[in-house]
């Protein structure tokens, strides 16, 4: 048998084994298998050194995470508040900071919220919090430290120190902290955007038991969870519980991925479900909180919803992407620069704009006095339009249309009564007011109510009833599927898409 022979024959041998690769605790080892069917068990030097290579070419994954955890741990601390409060009768374990009847108030129940005994004036609460710096700034939540008269902070080696609050920003739920004195261990905030199902692992004080570490993934990323305009949480599955509020969630590398705020927990401990601040929007704010002690954001002054798929299918739109335009206030930014009612912005800056929560996150991000360059469309072609950005208000006012019921024109199909504004008392000279609302109607289902004033449909202005129903007999003539209503509530102005097949 020749040497050509002699190789040609391990080589067919060698496609009969199956190879076998592993990875133990960094060390790569491989272990060939003998096939059922095979003749030898040799390979040549090149194929085995071939596949070595691979294998010590794989990702490397820490077995544990304790070098990582030994690195970060010392940065974190414990957040101790004291509130001087009225005496409350009510039990304090499940009062909540936000409105009653909100999705956060109804779905998501804050940790690391004080809790007071019946009869007490002085609230106590615990939350957590990590240093960012080496002279004592440390990042927490806005709902751990709001209106604490003392703000206390145990370091890791167990030292006590008292706390100055710096600033907070209760729309993203964020405060910055000051402790006096230097060289304390800090940790640096994520310059990348982690992946849903990397490693994480949250750091914190959960039940005031001292500094707990606990492993998860990340779940998802971009949660609305209800808590405000700019919500873009991260959502992890690592055990989070009461006293983890401001605590940091890491990465493998150590850096800060999020900020803890909010479990979903109908059982008040951890059912795997958490939600974090995202590292971009951390920086942001404390960026302002340390220079200005407060939070100032862009404003274009528009009021905005989101494109759904009724909504696209009315006005011919090919997918329901882009902030729908309901109205600009007046002598805002956005009016003086000609953007209009049923205009749809589709960018900022050139960057896509994929529905109103993200119009109002990007332009939060900015600074007022920003120039800023929007991509709309408007009345079914595309246009661009620049301004700079105002200063947003403090607080966000809603004009309140009251009405009140007189007879008015019936719209059995909608399920509407309806008359004209100017025949109802104090519902103002414009639009057709909703005198009547059937219960279980289509108008109904889509949360048409009393007091509803209706300004035009399917962009022509309606000042009667009769005006109604010609915008809907116009549209079914187009061929619609859909008709957009632009309604005026007592929660502002919206577009609304009532599907044509029952009206």
């Amino acid at each position: 048998m020749n040497d050509n022979s002699l190789r040609s024959r391990s080589f067919l041998s060698a496609r009969r084994f199956a190879l076998l690769a592993t990875t133990i605790a960094g060390l790569g080892a491989v272990v060939f298998v003998l096939a059922p069917n095979a003749t030898s068990p040799f390979v040549t030097a090149a194929q085995a050194q071939n596949l070595t290579e691979k294998v010590q070419q794989l990702p490397q994954k820490p077995v544990g995470f304790a070098d990582i955890v030994e690195k970060v741990k010392p940065a974190v601390i414990s957040v101790r508040v004291k509130i001087d409060q009225p005496a409350s009768s009510t039990d304090s374990d499940d009062a909540s900071p936000f409105p009653p009847g909100s999705p956060f108030e109804k779905f998501f129940r804050q940790f690391g919220m004080p809790n007071m005994p019946n009869g007490h004036e002085i609230i106590t609460g615990q939350g957590s919090g990590f240093f960012i710096s080496g002279d004592g700034y440390a990042v927490t939540n806005n709902h751990v430290v709001q209106n604490a008269e003392n703000v206390q902070v145990t370091t890791d080696d167990g030292k006590t120190y008292k706390a100055k609050v710096i600033g907070t920003d209760p729309r993203t739920d964020l405060a910055l902290i000051k402790i006096d004195g230097k060289d304390f261990p800090y940790v640096k905030l994520s310059d990348t955007t982690p992946r849903v199902g990397d490693w994480v692992l949250a750091v914190g004080n959960p039940f005031g038991l001292g500094g707990t570490v606990t492993a998860g993934i990340v779940s998802a990323r971009g949660r609305d969870i209800g808590a405000g305009p700019y919500d873009d949480f991260i959502q992890i599955d690592a055990p989070v519980n009461k006293g983890n509020s401001g605590g940091p969630t890491f990465d493998v590398d150590g850096n800060v991925i999020g900020v803890n705020t909010a479990i979903f927990s109908p059982s008040g401990g951890s059912v795997g479900i958490a939600f974090a601040i995202p590292a971009d929007t951390v920086k942001s704010v404390i960026a302002q909180l340390r220079d200005k002690g407060s939070v100032t954001r862009g404003w274009i002054g528009v009021q905005i919803q989101s494109v759904t798929p009724d909504i696209a299918d009315s006005m011919g739109l090919k997918e329901p992407t882009g902030a729908l335009v309901s109205e600009p206030q007046k002598d805002s930014p956005a009016a003086k620069a000609g953007v209009a009612s049923g205009d749809v912005i589709t960018s900022v800056n050139d960057q896509p704009v994929k529905d109103a929560r993200d119009l109002a996150r990007k332009i939060g991000t900015m600074s007022p006095g920003t120039s800023v360059k929007l991509g709309m469309l408007h009345q079914g072609a595309d246009k661009t339009v620049t301004l700079t950005l105002g200063t947003l208000p403090a607080e966000k006012e809603a004009a309140n249309a009251p009405a009140h019921e007189d007879s008015g024109s019936d719209m059995p199909k909608l399920g509407l009564t309806l008359a004209p504004s100017s025949k109802v008392s104090g519902a103002g000279g414009s639009g057709v007011v909703v005198t009547a609302v059937a219960q279980g109607g289509v108008a109904a289902d889509h949360g048409f109510q009393v007091g509803d004033v209706i300004l035009d449909v399917g962009g022509k202005v309606v000042t009667t009833p009769a005006d109604v129903s010609k915008g809907l007999d116009d549209a079914r003539s187009s061929g619609k599927h859909t008709v957009l209503f632009r309604v005026k509530s007592s929660d502002g102005t919206k577009f609304v898409a009532l599907p044509l097949g029952n009206a």
